[in-house]
């Protein structure tokens, strides 16, 4: 009989609370960690899933607002914003007893390094994930395209304890990949979310306006290319991906898919900017590759880093 994993869901926003919800339903043991009107309606109502590939409604879930009411766990997937990151990796140490993996499912490449330094590196793994999915409301997430969890051992090599993970990811409904390569997997999601975030954000437009410019489209190219020149001077190999292969990969989404960077623009949240098209330009600093079309991303943003109220919102009489 396969094991019945512990798992909990450190960030249970719109990532977090689609995978976590989707192993709940299909008999993983999930404790979500969360706050604030999120935090009650789940403990109230529990939780619901709106996707295209089935909804879910789960009138009962296990959700903490401490991790000091969860304990220890097999496996903690790690998915709050990055600016969110310090607080976070601060609340973990309950969460970790003898064997435990903390899978971070965060944009950008920075998340492996600050996870090892707060529980140390036989507790982190290395992880990415190709979902869009947001909070809808309090309770409710609302998924919108894609659905592709990818983690693994940094070592490559393939334990018992992300194997079990797998088993669990079988048995709901999406796609899981237990890779001997989560570092260049890490890379290549971070080479597309780092363009697909930038350009959909700059514009205030969803991908297919990006794509079906031709001027928009040529400049989301130019990005994908000074994004892979960058992995590559890390000395990365993002496999199987050049800039055909990426934009193709942008034109094959759904029209209307926006860049959760772009949905908190228009709520006036913060923006994971400067851990995406701003990795870019930092990383390229210290590599010696220009970045220019993300520069002009990170800068032309910068004023809405912080959530600026500013951001697009519908006038009366436009």
């Amino acid at each position: 009989m396969a094991m019945r994993m512990r798992i909990a869901i450190v960030g249970s926003g719109g990532v977090g609370g689609y995978f976590g919800g989707r192993l709940a339903e299909a008999g993983a043991d999930v404790i979500f960690l969360a706050r604030g009107a999120h935090l009650d309606a789940m403990r109230a109502r529990g939780l619901r899933i709106v996707s295209p590939n089935g909804d879910v409604h789960l009138p009962r879930v296990q959700a903490a607002g401490d991790t000091r009411d969860i304990g220890p766990v097999d496996v903690v997937l790690f998915a709050v914003k990055l600016y969110d990151t310090p607080g976070a990796l601060s609340s973990l140490r309950p969460l970790i007893g003898a064997d435990t993996i903390v899978v971070p499912l965060q944009n950008g490449v920075d998340s492996v390094a600050m996870i090892e330094q707060a529980v140390g590196a036989e507790h982190t793994g290395g992880g990415t994930c190709y979902v869009s999915a947001v909070i809808a409301e309090p309770g409710v997430i609302r998924h919108t395209v894609m659905d592709h969890l990818i983690f693994g051992e940094r070592d490559g090599t393939r334990s018992p304890r992300l194997d079990a993970l797998r088993q669990a990811c079988s048995r709901a409904k999406f796609k899981a990949t237990l890779s001997d390569h989560v570092n260049a997997d890490i890379w290549a999601k971070f080479v597309r979310l780092s363009v697909m975030s930038g350009m959909t954000t700059v514009t205030r437009s969803p991908l297919g306006v990006v794509c079906t410019d031709p001027v928009l489209f040529e400049m989301l190219k130019e990005a994908v290319r000074e994004a892979l020149a960058v992995a590559g001077a890390t000395g990365v190999a993002v496999r199987a991906t050049t800039v055909e292969d990426a934009a193709r990969a942008f034109r094959e989404l759904p029209p209307q898919t926006k860049s959760s960077m772009l949905e908190d623009l228009e709520r006036g949240r913060r923006l994971e900017l400067p851990w995406l098209s701003g990795a870019v330009v930092r990383i390229g600093e210290e590599v010696g590759v220009a970045t220019p079309t993300h520069r002009f991303i990170a800068t032309v943003l910068r004023p809405f880093v912080n959530g600026d109220a500013r951001g697009p919102k519908p006038s009366a009489g436009r």
